[in-house]
């Protein structure tokens, strides 16, 4: 049996080399999931631009429902986690 390449790890997005947090996609599901997201955020958008008060409160509870959706999968997703790096020392 072959031991697994380091592109087959399942990560979808690559980490930052220095900071916090998640670089580019580096899947098609990554690319995918941010799509989406943007679409969401589009779709959000014109439901805050509806000038009804329950349309904006829904609207902006959708947006923190979809960041934090999004923020999980991305912390999942991310090859080493997301975690402070202070780039080759790590």
């Amino acid at each position: 049996m072959m031991p697994p390449r380091i592109d087959d790890d399942g990560a979808w997005f690559a980490p930052k080399r220095y900071g916090y947090g998640a670089g580019w996609p580096i899947a098609w599901q990554g690319w995918l999931l941010v799509a989406a997201y943007v679409a969401a955020l589009a779709g959000i958008g014109l439901l805050d631009r509806s000038g009804n008060t329950w349309g904006r409160m829904a609207a902006f509870a959708l947006f923190l429902l979809a960041t934090g959706l999004f923020l999980v999968v991305l912390a999942k997703r991310t090859r080493g986690g997301l975690k402070w790096r202070w780039g080759d020392k790590d």
